[in-house]
């Protein structure tokens, strides 16, 4: 059974192709740029030679290449999209008009196309990935799923924060499912209001495979409690500190407090504060919200205490650096222990999207567990493989 496992960041896509008869550790993973930060250095190239653009294609990450989209236009260089692709800077596309951009139909993309640099926004390019593995004489024609995780606000009505929207969904899918696996779906049960998660499967259409999708944040921590360490406590705080976003989840008998900010918000002093308040139950939502960043769940009084354990909390993603010692930066008061699920950081998202895809594809549930339990279905050598 192989499984492709894509997810993907702000600053990085990260890839890991599963090889049920391999060992994980043996499996070929590759650390990319994000599609986000692909566009981003495409429009910026673009700016500096006043090139008209094109957008088409479907809603993407925003952050870098909705930056750069916004400096274009600011520039006084005419930029067009259409309107699945200016979702990806609003939702509300009167607002993309504001900023100076012609909303086009999609007949009019023809006569466009050949006059001006057209670039098409998506998330998940599976044929450029799978040229990539071909050139490595690696074929992706014998997958038996996908699995691709991205960040989703979710279509927030308008005059509703899209941070508040954000959270009163994860409330309700906690409280309707409460596991991690609970952010992840087959692409045909996407709820409507995830429009990034159903732009990936739109973007996917014709695959010769089941396509699972999931949200980001969950899929790292799943990961992380991947390592061999961590999937032994009975209750654990896990922070996941990456390029744009940083979370913590509070998990024990399932999912019992969460909290979501921006990475670029927050210093390690700040970062702890909000850990040991989640930690006691006394963390709240506004806390996180009026701070600039997603905001905040708690569930149960069982407060999680530190100590019992040689660390406090677990620490997992690109920038778990902010509790490293020495130069400038103070150092943690509270223990880290840095996560690395089957030898790497970097792809613990891969591997929770594994583990998810686990639960979600039934008849995958068996093989993929052997292998997260450290095992093989054939203990067959990488140089034997056909």
């Amino acid at each position: 059974m192989k499984i492709l496992t894509v997810d993907i960041g702000t600053g990085t896509q990260d890839i890991f192709l599963y090889d049920s008869n391999l060992d994980i550790e043996n499996g070929f993973k590759l650390v990319l740029p994000s599609p986000t930060m692909i566009i981003h250095r495409r429009v910026k190239q673009m700016i500096q030679t006043q090139t008209p653009l094109l957008f088409t294609g479907h809603q993407m990450g925003g952050g870098p290449s909705a930056w750069a989209i916004e400096e274009a236009a600011r520039a006084g260089i005419p930029v067009y999209m259409t309107p699945f692709a200016a979702t990806t800077l609003n939702d509300e596309l009167d607002k993309v008009e504001k900023l100076g951009i012609k909303i086009i139909g999609e007949d009019e993309v023809e006569a466009l196309r050949s006059k001006i640099e057209s670039l098409e926004l998506k998330d998940f390019d599976f044929e450029l990935i799978s040229r990539t593995f071909k050139d490595y004489g690696v074929s992706l024609d014998d997958l038996s799923a996908i699995a691709v995780a991205v960040f989703d606000h979710g279509n927030s009505p308008a005059g509703i924060s899209d941070r508040q929207f954000r959270f009163d969904y994860l409330d309700a899918r906690i409280k309707e499912k409460n596991s991690l696996s609970a952010f992840a779906y087959l692409s045909n049960d996407i709820p409507k209001i995830m429009t990034r998660l159903q732009s990936v499967a739109d973007s996917a259409d014709g695959l010769p495979c089941p396509l699972v999708v999931m949200d980001t944040a969950p899929a790292a921590i799943l990961g992380a409690n991947l390592d061999p360490i961590v999937a032994k406590l009975p209750r654990k705080l896990i922070v996941n500190v990456g390029n744009f976003h940083t979370l913590a989840f509070r998990l024990g008998d399932g999912i019992e407090g969460v909290f979501e900010h921006h990475t670029g918000e927050i210093d390690l002093p700040k970062l702890e504060k909000y850990i040991r308040a989640l930690a006691d139950g006394s963390l709240k939502h506004q806390d996180i919200f009026n701070d600039m960043g997603h905001g905040a769940l708690v569930y149960g009084n069982n407060p999680f205490e530190f100590g019992k354990d040689e660390f406090d909390i677990v620490v997992s993603g690109p920038r778990r650096s902010l509790f490293g010692r020495g130069g400038s930066r103070p150092a943690p008061t509270l223990l880290p222990y840095f996560a690395t699920p089957f030898g790497d950081m970097m792809i613990a998202g891969c591997f929770g999207l594994l583990a998810a895809t686990a639960e979600i594809i039934s008849e995958s549930k068996e093989i993929i567990q052997i292998s997260l339990k450290g095992e093989t279905g054939s203990g067959v050598a990488p140089w034997d493989m056909k």
